[in-house]
């Protein structure tokens, strides 16, 4: 049944051009002219009476008007996602900053040679250090039964152990508080329904990789406490373990920042040009060349190779080393022996720098935003120190210092190629 073109004019609902509280919108019927205002209240829509005609009729059972209430699902669908808010972002980057101060401490706790003073692992238990006397005699002792002490620390006094302990007693708490401010305030956000469903699947994937991140720190732990009848070797973890446990540490720094700052930084509307398709490929290959090399030190820590050759660029008298493929079979130098694993940190060091370098001069023919532009250079900045302080480290024996610096440099670096990554997002369609 059509509308008279007369009720059209005087019903107030027709006759009124601001739309009623909580109504959609204004429909077209597929095959005619009718025009109606549907609303969330009473008054509107279908049965709408009219001055002095009477109610009007509804509409047949067959109309193929929508209805209200699947005109609000398909609104729904059609609306994006609600972004978070900011403090989600900030959240994930104080994350980053607490896993970056883990590695930092890993680093020094290796460094410092007291990764296996604590032969015992607990999450709640060990929590409380021990307080009395006969409390760290009885620590000293269960010490005092495995490898590390029988054939690197067999004077060591009582004082000292005590140091070294602390130094991976702290390194254990930290990753308890970097757990804590993952997995707290992922809940809170939840359940304040901050988190669209992408993010909540992100949310979980960073708890979860926090929870291994425990689990695999003690598994490594374990490979050094183990007993070697068959080798007279100084006793440290497996370079392999120790190299999934720095890896998996850094997915989770990366995952981490690259969140924030997408959720932080707006994109640029940069036209897609060659040349800008071109840069942003370089800058995701410099980034993973730069988490390669960054990989590569956890091979150098664990087998102290830094201390095999310490001299550049030559390797001793040579370019290349005479003990490069000492191991058979060959694959075996990649990743145990100390000359191949410190030379292919070098090759790695030097082509990443190359690859910044050629980074940096390629965006100077692009225009990019200022911001992008600080990102480029910071990039190639931190670049340089980075290569500066890996040679010192090595011409001076690596002290402990200066190479504790290294560690925290390889974070610096791949922070600032994550951050260019960011700033050269695609905008999406």
């Amino acid at each position: 049944m059509v509308t008279p073109r007369c009720v059209r004019k005087c019903s107030p609902c027709f006759r009124r051009r601001t739309p009623l509280p909580g109504s959609l919108g204004m429909l077209r019927a597929a095959g005619g002219s009718v025009r109606l205002l549907l609303s969330g209240g009473a008054a509107g829509g279908w049965g709408v009476p009219a001055r002095g005609l009477g109610p009007v009729a509804a509409p047949p059972a067959h109309s193929r008007l929508p209805t209200q209430r699947c005109l609000q699902r398909r609104l729904l669908q059609q609306a994006p996602p609600p972004a978070a808010p900011p403090a989600v972002g900030r959240w994930l980057l104080v994350c980053s900053g607490a896993v970056a101060g883990a590695v930092v401490l890993g680093g020094v706790t290796r460094l410092t040679e007291s990764g296996l003073s604590m032969v015992d692992w607990h999450l709640v238990k060990e929590m409380k250090p021990p307080r009395t006397q006969q409390e760290w005699e009885a620590e000293f002792q269960k010490y005092q039964k495995f490898p590390e002490f029988k054939i690197l620390n067999h004077d060591m006094t009582l004082t000292e152990f005590k140091f070294i302990w602390y130094m991976e007693y702290s390194h254990r708490m930290w990753g308890r508080v970097v757990g804590l401010a993952y997995i707290l305030p992922a809940t809170y956000f939840w359940r304040k329904g901050w988190l669209s469903r992408p993010m909540k699947g992100c949310v979980l994937a960073l708890c979860g990789l926090v929870c291994f991140q425990g689990l695999l720190g003690w598994y490594m732990v374990k490979s050094g406490l183990e007993e070697k009848p068959d080798s007279y070797d100084i006793p440290r973890v497996s370079q392999y373990r120790l190299a999934a446990h720095l890896g998996s540490a850094l997915v989770l720094y990366s995952a981490s920042l690259w969140t924030g700052l997408s959720l932080l930084l707006p994109r640029h509307k940069l036209p897609e040009t060659h040349q800008l398709l071109r840069l942003r490929q370089y800058a995701h290959g410099t980034t993973a060349l730069i988490f390669l090399t960054a990989l590569s030190g956890a091979f150098v820590a664990g087998l102290d190779a830094g201390l095999v050759y310490n001299s550049f660029p030559k390797m001793g008298e040579r370019w290349i080393p005479d003990d490069l493929l000492a191991f058979s079979p060959v694959l075996r130098n990649i990743f145990e022996n100390p000359t191949t694993v410190q030379f292919d940190h070098r090759i790695l060091g030097i082509t990443s720098v190359t690859a910044v370098t050629a980074l940096y001069l390629f965006s100077r023919k692009i225009p990019l935003p200022r911001r992008t532009r600080m990102a480029v250079t910071s990039l190639l900045v931190v670049a340089y120190m980075q290569v500066g302080l890996g040679i010192s480290t090595l011409l001076l024996y690596v002290p402990t210092p200066l190479a504790a610096t290294h560690q925290s440099g390889s974070l610096a670096l791949l922070s600032m190629a994550l951050w260019l990554m960011s700033e050269l997002r695609r905008v999406p369609k």
